[in-house]
């Protein structure tokens, strides 16, 4: 016979006088315990804390989507499209609705970093708002209404704590977006079905406010947005949705089928609406659509930010590109070299790191790092184990064992409750969501980043809120469950001792408090449960008339209990909050945001950090601050394996990755300076294109985004022509329209790559039969600007000594 728990509170509180809106505010309902709402501001207070303090260490955080959101300021089409430019040349690679937010704050407010993170930071807050108020109104009937208030508090908590969460929500990436309307959605629906439900406090009516259907509504719309933030990833948990609402609607199942059709049709418009609308303005009327391979937002959807990312295909690690004039960058483990489109050498990584040559947007723009196929760009080997390994562990692992131990222990205990049980929709909704985001994020082939896993720390959060009130009420009442919840605490604990000590020299103590922690807590609850046993009645733990009895007493027990309770929060949170706080002080890679003690060190924590790619030596073993977020792309030296600050490119650059020029400081917290790794160009020659624009409507055209948009952020909003898109390998422009640009005179300079760098053959081809000949024309038919225009004297043997970051590049002069 299953167990079952509770459903009403053991005493109730008196009935208190009504309150002004205020107060209801701030100290909640009346009905409400009274700790219940000052403990939840506690914990939004937090979060706002952690997510938002000192923001400007991040600068423009990744230079690719603030400089669509600055260029959205100074352009309504460039708002509407998402360009990375004020004039609209190319799109950013995602949909703009969560851009939108942060160009409205910064058209309110000016660009700077607050008003482009903080809307950022305050919709990390409004997830974790989302999620309490989803937990506690679903799963009363399960743990009791004051029990309710706990697990949400504990599940608010949770989604706080979770270093992921904390890296992203201070980044200007979509998926602080993505995440916040993912739990808007799920809430939505456990809404409808609670609007559905008829009370069982015998008062009659409904136990949720609004129709049934409104609140569906309000989920399609939800999941709409959220593919108008990432596409197909904003669809991995909705299959969870339409089936535990048929499952657990308490309508007539014509209805529950209508109410679903009426839903998705919805769903449908606002996920169409803004791509329809791009697809069908014709292309010379709109700006190329960036990371598509027919300048379509529907093959955008479905390739590159859609079946690409599962299968990866076209895009991902190992998929074969041809053309252009050199090879893709290779990988060598353990202290090899690279080379980018045959131009560029990188320097030799050290023991357990990874040599890269000329690195620039490689992995993260065209998937080629990082090894063969399945490697999966920054997230690590495909696999079951992805989440857990080196580079994800210490993001988003913590409290995974708890949560699917509560996961399967709260569905057995929930046993054979009638379908239409709110407890057990809760349950079966957050755990949905767990197990698709982790099946697809674990075995996906192509390009991911470890700020993806953002999108699981919901539904973590809120099993680890209702586990943990389930499972201490199934320990205090039943005999044959009172062990399952030190096991929880056990495993949780140990696996966050094993995080820990994989970076032994980053506060070596905590993990012995995490163990310590952990076998107090176990202990305790071990002891209580022996000493209650050998004193407890033979009924005890048995139902009586649907009523079980305590299996635990008040007395020695209770303070046991009351033991294991705090050393079981350090235990299970200790981990996690240490790596949350990390991103307070150190400032973090925008474009790879990670927290902890690699925040902005390479591109895994415990031994994933690409040594001698401008990190320090420690980071080669995932215990020191690497140079990937201290200075942007290419802080220190290439493949040197030191740290630097703010240069421009990649620091010192030449055909063995160590000798050559060496650009100046860089914008700080940025990308690499004025473009990360590539072409770029020098304040010096920004100086002379601004003299010299002559009312081009494009300051310069080079070939790649990071340069581009960084250029953009230093001249403050002033267009720059991406060539070959956020890759570098997109057909635009074609050599056609950029004859045409030049007879019109909308762009005069155009700066090359030389042998394959960032011109050519971009990130192994792709862009030969476009942006390559386009290179070529400009180096037959214009002009060579000399570096002593723009810089005064030529420098380390180099033809564009104000050019930081290629083997040979140039400027030139057209029209």
């Amino acid at each position: 016979m299953t167990t079952q728990l509770t459903t009403t509170d053991p005493a109730a509180e008196p009935e208190r006088p009504p309150r002004g809106r205020i107060k209801r505010l701030v100290l909640g309902r009346p009905s409400d315990p009274r700790w219940a709402r000052p403990a939840l501001w506690a914990v939004l207070i937090l979060a706002a804390i952690l997510y938002s303090w000192d923001l400007s260490r991040n600068g423009d955080a990744n230079t690719f989507y603030a400089a669509a959101v600055l260029s959205g300021t100074e352009s309504w089409k460039a708002f509407f499209y998402g360009s990375l430019d004020s004039a609209s040349f190319i799109t950013v690679d995602k949909p703009p609705f969560a851009f939108w937010v942060m160009e409205i704050s910064a058209r309110i407010f000016g660009f700077n970093s607050w008003s482009l993170l903080l809307p950022q930071a305050a919709e990390g807050v409004a997830a974790v708002a989302v999620v309490y108020a989803a937990v506690r109104r679903s799963v009363a009937s399960l743990t009791g209404e004051r029990g309710a208030y706990v697990a949400a508090l504990i599940a608010a908590l949770a989604l706080t704590l979770t270093p992921m969460v904390v890296a992203i929500d201070r980044d200007d990436n979509p998926d602080t977006m993505l995440t916040l309307l993912l739990a808007l959605g799920a809430w939505a629906l456990l809404e409808s079905l609670r609007a559905g439900r008829v009370r069982q406090d015998g008062q009659g009516g409904r136990e949720g406010r609004g129709h049934p259907l409104l609140w569906l509504v309000l989920s399609g719309v939800a999941f709409g947005l959220a593919f108008n933030t990432k596409m197909l990833e904003g669809f991995i948990a909705l299959p969870a949705l339409p089936i535990v609402y048929l499952i657990a609607s308490g309508a007539r199942l014509r209805s529950r089928i209508g109410r679903l059709s009426i839903a998705g049709g919805v769903l449908a418009v606002i996920t169409l609406s803004w791509m329809t609308v791009v697809d069908l303005i014709p292309k010379a009327s709109r700006p190329y659509v960036g990371s598509s391979a027919n300048d379509t937002v529907w093959n955008l959807a479905v390739g590159y930010n859609g079946f690409g990312r599962i299968s990866g295909g076209g895009f991902g690690p190992g998929a074969a590109r041809t053309g252009g004039s050199g090879p893709v960058a290779s990988v060598a483990p353990g202290g090899g070299t690279g080379t980018l489109g045959g131009g560029v050498t990188g320097g030799t990584g050290g023991t357990g790191g990874t040599g890269v040559g000329a690195f620039s947007e490689l992995a993260h723009r065209a998937g080629g790092a990082l090894g063969g196929g399945g490697a999966g760009g920054f997230g690590g080997q495909a696999g079951i184990g992805r989440m857990f390994a080196s580079t994800l562990g210490g993001q988003i692992s913590w409290l995974i064992p708890f949560a699917v131990i509560a996961l399967i222990a709260t569905l057995i205990l929930i046993g054979r409750r009638p379908r239409t049980d709110l407890a057990r929709a809760s349950v079966l909704l957050w755990g949905g969501w767990l197990v698709l985001e982790f099946v697809v994020l674990s075995f996906q082939q192509g390009t991911q980043h470890p700020y993806y896993t953002s999108a699981m720390a919901p539904p973590i959060a809120a099993l680890t809120g209702i586990g943990a009130v389930t499972l201490y009420q199934a320990y205090r009442r039943s005999a044959r469950w009172s062990l399952v919840l030190p096991a929880a605490i056990a495993v949780t604990g140990g696996w966050a001792f094993v995080l820990l000590r994989r970076t032994p020299n980053w506060n070596p103590w905590l993990p012995w408090t995490v163990a310590g922690a952990t076998i107090v807590a176990v202990l305790a609850l071990v002891l209580g449960w022996l000493r209650s046993r050998r004193s407890a009645d033979p009924r005890d733990g048995a139902v009586t008339a649907g009523r079980p009895r305590r299996f635990l007493t008040a007395g020695r027990p209770g303070r046991l209990f009351a033991v294991a309770g705090v050393a079981g929060l350090i235990a299970v949170l200790a981990g996690p909050a240490a790596y949350s706080a990390t991103p307070l002080s150190q400032t973090i890679s925008g474009s790879n945001p990670l927290a902890g003690p690699t925040a902005g060190g390479g591109f895994g924590a415990g031994g994933a950090g690409l040594a001698g790619f401008g990190g320090t030596d420690a980071a080669r073993s995932g215990s020191g601050t690497g140079g990937y977020g201290a200075g942007g792309y290419g802080a220190g030296r290439t493949g040197a394996g030191r740290t630097g600050a703010g240069r421009t490119g990649a620091g010192r650059t030449g055909a063995d990755g160590r000798a050559g020029t060496e650009g100046p400081t860089g914008r700080p917290g940025g990308a690499g300076g004025y473009g990360g790794l590539g072409g770029t160009a020098s304040q010096q020659m920004i100086a002379y294109l601004e003299a010299h624009r002559d009312g081009a409507t494009w300051l310069i055209a080079l070939q790649g985004s990071s340069a581009a948009a960084s250029i953009i952020l230093a001249t403050g909003g002033i267009p720059v022509m991406a060539m070959g898109g956020f890759r570098g390998t997109d057909a635009a422009p074609t050599l056609a329209q950029f004859e045409q640009y030049v007879k019109q005179g909308k762009v005069h300079y155009v700066l090359t790559g030389g042998r394959g760098g960032l011109g050519g053959g971009g990130f192994g081809g792709g862009s030969g039969g476009t942006v390559a000949s386009v290179t070529s024309w400009v180096e037959q038919n214009c002009s060579a600007v000399p570096a002593s225009a723009y810089s005064g004297a030529a420098s380390g043997g180099s033809a564009t000594s104000g050019v930081a970051g290629t083997a040979a590049t140039g400027l030139y002069r057209c029209g």
